[in-house]
C-alpha cells in the first residue's frame, strides 16, 4: 500500500460514519450518518415555494419548526416517482433540520472500517465530493454496495 493511499483509507475511516442509516434512491443504495438522524416520516406533500428549484419540494412544519423538504432523488439526478415506500428522513446538519425525501429506508448498518474503501477517483466532471466512501456488506449470499453520503458537504450550498 502506497503512502497516498495509506493517507486516503485513513482519511475515510476517519470521515465513515460507523452506523448509517440505508436508504434507496433508484436503484442504488446509500448510507446516511445515523447521528444526523432525527427521524423517519411517512412522506406527506410539503406546502410548495413558487420558484423553488425543482430539488426542493416545499416546507412543512414539524411540532413548530419549519423544516425545508428536498427531493434527494432529484437532487441526485434519479427518477422520482412517489410510492407507498417514500419517506422523508428528518435529518439536522451544520445546525439546520432538513427533510430529505427518498425512495425507501432499510436498516440500520453498523460498518467496520475493514467494509468501508474510499471512492474511485472520478474524475473532474464528477460532482460527488458527497461521497465519502463506498462500504460492501454481505449478509450469507446477498452482498450490497453502499455509497456513503456526507450530509454536510452534500447540502452545504442549499
Amino acid at each position: 500500500m502506497t503512502a497516498l493511499s495509506l493517507i486516503e483509507h485513513h482519511a475515510v475511516e476517519a470521515a465513515s460514519p460507523r452506523e448509517v442509516l440505508t436508504c434507496r434512491l433508484g436503484t442504488e443504495e446509500y448510507g446516511l450518518d445515523i447521528l444526523a438522524v432525527q427521524e423517519i416520516r411517512r412522506y406527506e406533500a410539503p406546502t410548495r415555494i413558487a420558484n423553488a428549484a425543482i430539488h426542493m419540494l416545499g416546507v412543512m412544519n414539524l411540532r413548530g419548526v419549519i423544516v425545508p423538504i428536498l427531493d434527494l432523488r432529484y437532487l441526485l439526478g434519479v427518477p422520482a416517482e412517489v410510492s407507498t415506500n417514500t419517506v422523508t428522513i428528518v435529518v439536522n446538519v451544520a445546525g439546520r433540520t432538513v427533510g430529505l425525501v427518498v425512495d425507501a429506508v432499510s436498516d440500520v448498518l453498523a460498518l467496520t472500517p475493514k467494509q468501508v474503501k474510499p471512492r474511485p477517483a472520478l474524475g473532474r466532471q464528477t460532482q460527488a465530493d458527497f461521497i465519502v466512501g463506498l462500504a460492501h456488506v454481505s449478509h450469507g449470499d446477498v452482498h450490497r454496495l453502499l455509497l456513503l453520503m456526507d450530509l454536510p458537504t452534500l447540502l452545504q450550498d442549499l
